[in-house]
């Protein structure tokens, strides 16, 4: 006989659930999950550290070919604290109102029933209920066609930009500084100035000479420069830097140049360009001073030549139509700058070191720094194809074991050709090995997943990895449940953003996204290969305040100008811009920021209201954090006004 105990039992109901679906354009949509939890309740995150804790939250979304999951469900910010029920361990956990998001793409615009399986378990300070299961659903309804706003066209320079000017001629000053310390270079300074010397008539004469023969170098190189500018355009050069096959060429290029410093084989040029221009040389006046410094030129092609390639090479891939002819300045004016210091102050030719092995040792030092370089245009082709192959693990061992082995050579336990026998190791050999090994070991931890802001831009970013993770078709259990969860496909074009961002790939669908929170929007013209890209996520968008602007008050469409996913055939186009046709997402994105800013440089950053109006002077690369937040700030002031 059972015996009711009226007044003792109690049925516990602590959570209500609600589903809303939100069509925000006419192929995706919202699912809003709400869990209203009865004060002094509380229920748990979707990831919990230990297994033998609490069951998290999970939601099970019924499969149907009329529409696929983006992502993950997001979630707020949880609680955490000790859990008593739970040997003490630290839980995240939910109390009030709480709203959970799923992004969906849809197949159809029809309207559409969708289902979901709701798990959770719901605790407060005395007890814990069992794991609870409600299966729901909702209707997504049809929604109207979506027309998006196009931006204000305009013609302008974005804020920061003159910083990439300097960088290159700061970049071809130091490849100069680094080609005097070649042994193709550097007997040449007490030669070519005791000559200027001793063969003018005067003091004041051998100056003049020797100037003129700097200046001559200057115009040989800065004249190098321009025909490049002039032969590719700016367009050409811009597009180097997402062009698969030239930065794969460029990798190959960068691997020869690293074997020619190593001793492996000479690059050279044909030896009648030589004899021509020494027999010219021979001539006197100013164009026998011009071709002697031609002939230097040619002369030490062997050893300036992959330092020159490397640096033309950078400097058109950084998107500026003076980029060669800036670095080529800078280059030249460090190489000629000491043939002129020396020939005023001939006293100072006693304190320069004597030739010797430590000129080939420079040039083997930057061979391994050219190595290291070429993985850099490797890798830009992995990420624009979506390879990957060249992860950010792979990348950052493959730097730890070439500057391991630089750390070695420059203390004498590695020998290649053309060295000389080193019995000891160097003062300068030691200190170098000291940074290098620094390096590898600040290095170590980017192996596990630590930020390496020091070598940001290089290596693939980190969400590259987390991206491709995702794709294809799988099922796994969920964390701290023996719940299988199926988890939809996820297309090439789908990956994650810097920092847990939550960004839109696709302008349209971010707008009407934008239009239904009411926040205003960044467009980020971004790129796979754009290094500079890299460095503003990782140096000024880790900031805290950035962070926080970005991720509360500003909806982020981020849009890659190389990427290299081809167009469905119905989409593709010739443009009205520049008259080529767009076949790639990474063309559509390029040819959308030509034709309404009237720039294809990257990064560049528009700040943009829901019709399509500026909201402020749009940035370009500038590491400024403090520039960055009064960006934003400005941005979000002018939105709300």
């Amino acid at each position: 006989m059972l015996v009711s105990l009226t007044g003792f039992s109690q049925i516990y109901d602590p959570v209500k659930w609600e589903l809303k679906a939100d069509r925000f354009a006419p192929d995706s949509a919202i699912i809003t999950m709400n869990a209203d939890i009865e004060k002094g309740w509380h229920i748990y995150s979707q990831v919990q550290d230990k297994n033998e804790g609490p069951v998290p939250s999970a939601f099970e979304f019924a499969q149907n070919s009329a529409y696929k999951l983006v992502g993950k469900t997001e979630e707020p910010i949880p609680l955490v604290k000790k859990e008593p029920a739970f040997d003490n361990a630290t839980v995240s956990f939910f109390e009030g109102v709480t709203t959970f998001s799923q992004k969906i793409a849809l197949q159809t615009s029809d309207s559409l029933q969708l289902g979901v399986a709701i798990t959770f378990m719901a605790c407060n300070d005395e007890m814990c209920l069992p794991p609870d299961t409600r299966e729901l659903t909702v209707t997504i309804k049809e929604g109207p066609a979506f027309i998006a706003a196009a931006p204000v066209a305009g013609s302008f320079e974005p804020e920061g930009s003159n910083l990439g000017i300097w960088a290159i001629f700061f970049a071809g000053f130091a490849g100069g500084l680094l080609a005097l310390l070649t042994p193709c270079v550097f007997p040449m300074l007490p030669l070519t100035v005791s000559f200027f010397t001793k063969q003018s008539k005067t003091r004041a004469k051998g100056i003049r000479n020797a100037m003129i023969y700097a200046v001559s170098i200057i115009v040989i190189y800065v004249s190098l420069g321009l025909v490049i500018t002039l032969s590719l355009g700016p367009d050409a050069l811009n597009a180097l830097a997402s062009n698969g096959i030239m930065n794969f060429a460029f990798f190959l290029i960068f691997v020869v140049f690293a074997l020619s410093f190593f001793g492996a084989f000479e690059i050279t040029l044909p030896s009648k360009w030589l004899n021509a221009s020494d027999k010219a040389s021979e001539k006197g006046g100013l164009i026998g001073i011009f071709f002697m410094a031609f002939t230097l030129s040619l002369v030490s092609f062997s050893c300036t030549g992959p330092i020159i390639g490397s640096l033309l090479v950078q400097a058109a891939v950084n998107g500026n139509v003076t980029g060669p002819a800036i670095g080529m300045l800078g280059f030249a004016v460090a190489l000629a700058l000491p043939f002129a210091l020396f020939a005023a102050f001939p006293g100072w030719l006693n304190s320069l070191p004597k030739s010797g092995g430590w000129l080939n040792s420079v040039k083997v030092i930057l061979g391994f720094i050219e190595l290291a370089f070429a993985l850099k245009f490797l890798s830009a082709v992995d990420l624009a194809y979506h390879w990957g192959i060249l992860t950010r693990e792979v990348f950052i061992a493959l730097w730890i074991v070439i500057f391991s082995l630089l750390g070695f050579y420059l203390l004498g336990k590695i020998r290649l050709p053309h060295d000389s026998e080193q019995k000891k190791t160097s003062i300068p050999g030691l200190v170098g090995s000291v940074l290098i090994f620094g390096l590898v070991v600040y290095m170590l931890p980017g192996m596990w997943g630590a930020p390496l802001k020091l070598i940001s831009g290089f290596p693939p970013p980190s969400f590259y990895n987390e991206g491709w993770s995702l794709q294809g078709t799988s099922s796994g259990v969920v964390s701290g449940s023996e719940k299988t969860t199926t988890v939809a496909t996820v297309s090439d074009d789908e990956f994650h953003c810097p920092h847990g961002l939550n960004c839109f790939h696709d302008y349209e669908e971010g707008m009407a996204y934008a239009q239904k929170v009411n926040k205003p929007v960044i467009l980020d013209f971004t790129g796979w290969s754009c290094v500079n890209c890299r460095k503003m996520e990782d140096n000024v968008w880790s900031d805290k305040n950035v962070l926080s602007i970005l991720t509360n008050d500003y909806v982020l469409i981020s849009l890659y100008v190389d990427d290299k996913t081809t167009l469905p055939e119905n989409e593709q186009y010739i443009s009205e811009t520049t008259k080529r046709k767009v076949k790639t997402i990474g063309n559509k994105w390029s040819d959308f920021q030509a034709t309404h800013f009237r720039t294809n440089a990257q990064p560049f950053y528009v700040l943009i209201d829901h019709d399509g109006k500026m909201l402020a002077q749009p940035k370009g690369y500038d590491t400024s954090i403090e520039g960055y937040v009064n960006f934003l700030t400005q941005g979000l002031k002018n939105f709300n006004s």
